[in-house]
């Protein structure tokens, strides 16, 4: 197998998340997969600035949101405005993107099992409902990384106490799709740190 030319870089930006007349001050992952010359932005919280300093002067050839919480989409249309890149989500979360913006709309649909490629390497689309119905990861395995959005965090699934929100879905999104991968996949949250499989499926099975 070819070795992937791509690498991952990262930086936190800080912001609120605002949902069912609630808000709450949050430190967002800005995650960036790419080499020297082309990348993919995962997420788009809070800071144009802040996300353009770890992607720097790269192409960026999309921006791939996990899912549609203000916290994570807030600047994906300035983003798009600033570098051209589309905006990539999957359509279930569209109830959630209209909260923050109902006149601008994303690009292209996201759907289980589409492949991103960049930087010589390919993330993979798995659609875990639970935390938003559209809510997806991306699985780079020349990477040993999945990028979990607010999926899996560090101790458990994300939160599911909210509008569109469902703990079952998103325990059985967990078991099908994320911990059907290697063990010692890296994974990568929205928010807080890194975490791996195996750690995860024995804090959820015990």
């Amino acid at each position: 197998m070819q070795q992937a030319r791509a690498r991952v870089e990262h930086g936190v930006v800080g912001g609120t998340f605002s949902l069912d007349g609630q808000t709450f001050d949050v430190d967002n992952n800005i995650w960036v997969v790419g080499d020297d010359t082309e990348c993919v932005v995962i997420d788009a919280p809070h800071d144009v600035d802040a996300i353009l300093a770890v992607a720097g002067q790269r192409r960026i050839r999309a921006i791939v949101c996990t899912h549609a919480h203000d916290d994570h989409v807030r600047v994906a249309p300035a983003l798009r405005e600033r570098t051209g890149a589309p905006i990539l989500l999957h359509p279930a979360d569209r109830p959630l993107w209209e909260l923050t913006h109902p006149a601008a709309t994303w690009d292209r649909d996201l759907a289980d099992g589409d492949r991103i490629e960049v930087a010589g390497t390919t993330l993979t689309v798995l659609h875990t409902p639970g935390h938003a119905p559209g809510a997806i990861c991306l699985h780079a395995p020349d990477l040993g990384c999945v990028f979990t959005g607010d999926t899996l965090f560090q101790g458990g699934p994300g939160a599911t106490g909210r509008s569109y929100s469902d703990a079952d879905v998103i325990v059985a999104s967990i078991r099908a799709k994320l911990f059907t991968l290697p063990g010692e996949t890296v994974v990568h949250t929205g928010h807080g740190d890194d975490t791996t499989i195996d750690a995860e499926r024995r804090l959820l099975d015990r």
